[in-house]
């Protein structure tokens, strides 16, 4: 059958839909852009959000349009978190919720012979016990790998409806995430972003408990990756122990998203985090004094019910004088279920879009005067598959996490190579490659994509 798949939400759901295309297309299904006409209909949903279910049905109509006759199936957090909505929904044939590929590949199969009409498969996510979605090996336009090690959130922040939707953490044991780390390796792959719902909470579960750090200490050992990026970690999840073994490594991609979500103590309160300000600056000014040139990074809530003039002029305040260097920024947005949704004082949409533009520009700025650092340097640049359309040059990323553009062949492709760094062009440092005969035979050699 020709399928169409696409994709709501985080990192997470875009591994987990490429998963879900890895085992169909081993079924000999052909994949068209969800935009065109197809016999089956795959939308992997979020639910972060409600504005995250209402784009899930606005997909839902639209593949309709496109394809009447054909069969829609939702999967996800929204699917998991409310099958007999999504069921409800007129188009809707399939609602499969988290952790149950099997049912997704039946109705899938049934479908394609005909003897299928409708079908649930939902399951208690609470009680799952381990990480059943694996093996990835890319997410469309990378060239990097993703896998992710842990799944689910033992956290109650009160604005955040996941822990309902994925169940409580779980990781995936040590030794297959080494088994997965050297298939990558074996498949040719130069970088790997380990990633999770609460990747900080990893083998807290496991018997005998361990943590994050361990299990990085035995990949570094392992020597299988020459290039180890974090996703996003919660500000405990940060030791010493952590920050020394990145300093140390030339392995571990001196990268930490540190999400601190507020920069104003009250409200980190109502949102049920476990730290303050004070703790968070810490943090931050520890990973810059050992990883002076560490791409950090933060995800920010403005406009969170309660937030006054004064709150957020303070977190404007905070963020200004802490070392990060980029800012994911969220508007406030109200998820039926959760704590945050029943809370008093809810900001009104204009004052939602405000906060966010002005975070928003405070974290461009810093974000340019970061990559300023750079011009003049010579950095090892991972060249990606992704061309930029106005330029012709290919994209790569340094190990710290800059966006480079590089103007050289196919050959450079999944290669990290040395890159002198001209100039700065919009979002993107631009720069010319740098290597000797015997690093352009060796690279020729080992090209493989």
């Amino acid at each position: 059958m020709r399928i169409a798949i696409t994709t709501l939400g985080c990192k997470i759901n875009q591994y987990d839909s490429a998963v879900i295309q890895d085992r169909l297309g081993k079924e000999h299904h052909s994949f068209v852009p969800f935009d065109e006409r197809a016999d089956f209909y795959i939308i992997n949903t979020c639910t972060v959000t409600d504005r995250a279910d209402w784009e899930a049905r606005q997909l839902v109509r639209r593949a309709k349009r496109l394809s009447p006759e054909a069969r829609v199936l939702l999967t996800g957090c929204y699917a998991q978190v409310n099958p007999g909505e999504v069921a409800r929904l007129p188009g809707v044939d399939f609602v499969v919720g988290l952790n149950r590929m099997d049912d997704l590949l039946r109705f899938v199969k049934q479908s394609e012979e005909g003897t299928c009409g409708k079908g649930i498969s939902v399951g208690d996510v609470r009680k799952e016990r381990r990480v059943a979605v694996l093996g990835a090996k890319e997410l469309p336009q990378h060239t990097r790998a993703f896998l992710k090690i842990q799944e689910g959130c033992s956290y109650s922040c009160t604005y955040c409806i996941i822990p309902t939707a994925r169940g409580f953490s779980r990781s995936v044991l040590p030794g297959e995430v080494l088994a997965q780390l050297r298939s990558l390796a074996e498949g040719g792959f130069v970088e790997v972003v380990l990633t999770g719902i609460h990747l900080g909470g990893y083998g807290q579960d496991l018997k005998p408990k361990m943590d994050l750090t361990s299990l990085l200490e035995m990949i570094v050992g392992s020597g299988f990756i020459p290039r180890v990026r974090l996703s996003s970690l919660d500000p405990r999840e940060a030791p010493d122990r952590l920050l020394r073994l990145m300093a140390q490594s030339k392995v571990l991609c001196p990268h930490l998203h540190v999400c601190a979500q507020a920069g104003e103590d009250r409200i980190l309160r109502q949102m049920r985090r476990n730290y303050d300000t004070a703790y968070y600056r810490d943090v931050i000014a520890r990973a810059r004094e050992m990883l002076p040139d560490a791409a950090l990074g933060s995800d920010i809530i403005v406009a969170f019910p309660g937030e006054s003039d004064g709150d957020f002029s303070r977190s404007m305040e905070f963020f200004d004088s802490l070392p990060l260097t980029y800012f994911h920024v969220f508007p406030y947005s109200v998820r039926t279920g959760t704590v945050a949704a029943t809370l008093p004082d809810q900001l009104a949409s204009a004052a939602k879009k405000e906060r966010a533009r002005m975070m928003r520009e405070l974290g461009a700025k810093k974000k340019r005067e970061f990559y300023r650092r750079f011009i003049g340097r010579r950095l090892p640049v991972l060249v990606e598959q992704a061309v930029d359309r106005g330029s012709g040059a290919r994209k790569g990323y340094t190990r710290n996490y800059l966006p480079v553009l590089v103007h050289c062949g196919e050959t450079y492709i999944n290669q990290e190579v040395n890159v002198a760094v001209e100039g700065l062009e919009g979002d993107w440092l631009e720069g010319k490659i740098v290597e000797d005969e015997g690093e352009k035979t060796k690279r020729i050699a080992n090209f493989k994509f």
